[in-house]
């Protein structure tokens, strides 16, 4: 399920509030001069009630500029949530044989 917050309601994020504050107050006065600094200090935030975080950087390169056609767009199982469905959906796996003739160059998975 993918859930976005409305504008202005982030101060209700369970997962805001138990981890970013921490991580704040972990790297206060730290100079962030570093993805290696930053990713050391988020991950050895940890708080008394027993939360720790992990984290890596994700090195990866993706290509930018990527167009995404209607039919593609038609074709993904999206499932909108009642309310604000524009920002609240699930994305259900598909079909495969049902899609792949729109992907004639693209290996496909049914993972």
């Amino acid at each position: 399920m993918v859930s976005h917050l409305l504008p202005g309601t982030s101060k209700w994020n369970k997962i805001e509030h138990r981890l970013f504050s921490f991580i704040s107050q972990n790297w206060r006065a730290q100079p962030l001069v570093s993805y290696r600094v930053i990713v050391d200090l988020i991950s050895a935030t940890t708080t008394k009630t027993g939360l720790t975080v992990r984290c890596e950087l994700d090195t990866g390169q993706y290509p930018s500029g990527i167009v995404v056609s209607d039919a593609e767009m038609a074709a993904i199982n999206i499932n909108r949530a009642e309310f604000h469905g524009e920002w609240n959906y699930t994305i259900h796996r598909m079909l495969i044989p049902q899609i792949a003739h729109l992907f004639p160059d693209k290996p496909l998975e049914t993972r």
